[in-house]
């Protein structure tokens, strides 16, 4: 079984600039993500898809390959990861002749992720016998799918799942199923999946769910999730368990 890392990196972060190479916690960003895939085992390769230059230099410094530059008509702030992905796994074939079995996307904007998960996934995705793997969180009882509402124009809110009158939902989150949403530290997926004749996509029908602890969940998006971050580092590197 091959698998393929891609790390997505573009240069042109608007929230925090220069967001994937700015140092988090005594090193840049991308090399969290670097280390643990590496340390995982999991990748017989982890490449680098960027269209920045710096970004790429820094890359390599940490041990990720670089075979290609992104294409910047693929790294517009509208770009979705399905054809970036394809580009990626399309160029090594044509240019390269590697084609692997699996693939996973790898985004620095996740740098609490351990090399154990990698693995723990992989695992998961083996035994299953599934198409994807994606890594997902609880979701608070007060954030229930059930308890959610949505309001119409009037202001008037009704159950989100069924649209009933509000009343109608469950009495106590003690009783709710526990439900999960996407963290976006891990997706791994058949290859063959980004090609699909119909339905290109990341996951195939038979999605595996690995269930991540929060205390290694955390998206960068904003400074507040920034300072999170360094905040969780510090946490997790007296634990033993950062990079």
């Amino acid at each position: 079984m091959k698998v393929l890392g891609v790390i997505t990196a573009r240069g042109g972060s608007k929230s925090i600039p220069r967001k994937n190479i700015k140092d988090l916690a005594g090193k840049p960003l991308i090399a969290y993500t670097i280390e643990a895939a590496h340390k995982s085992g999991v990748f017989d390769r982890v490449i680098l898809s960027t269209d920045d230059q710096e970004i790429a230099d820094v890359a390599k410094r940490f041990g990720c390959e670089v075979p290609f530059m992104r294409p910047a008509e693929l790294a517009e702030d509208t770009t979705p990861h399905l054809p970036v992905m394809q580009h990626a796994v399309r160029w090594l074939k044509e240019n390269q002749g590697y084609e692997s079995d699996y693939v996973a996307i790898l985004q620095p904007t996740a740098p609490l992720r351990q090399s154990f998960h990698f693995k723990e996934a992989l695992e998961l995705l083996k035994r299953l016998e599934a198409d994807s793997v994606v890594s997902v969180i609880e979701i608070p009882g007060h954030f229930h799918p059930l308890w959610a509402m949505k309001i119409n124009k009037h202001s008037l809110g009704t159950l989100y799942v069924s649209d009933e009158p509000f009343r109608k939902r469950p009495k106590r989150r003690q009783d709710l199923a526990k439900a999960y949403a996407p963290s976006g530290s891990l997706y791994l997926f058949r290859t063959a999946l980004l090609f699909d004749a119909l339905d290109p996509n990341f996951y195939g029908d038979k999605v595996a769910a690995y269930v991540m602890d929060e205390k290694f969940n955390i998206n960068i998006d904003s400074f507040h999730d920034w300072e999170l971050a360094e905040a969780r580092i510090k946490s997790l590197k007296e634990e033993g368990m950062v990079i």
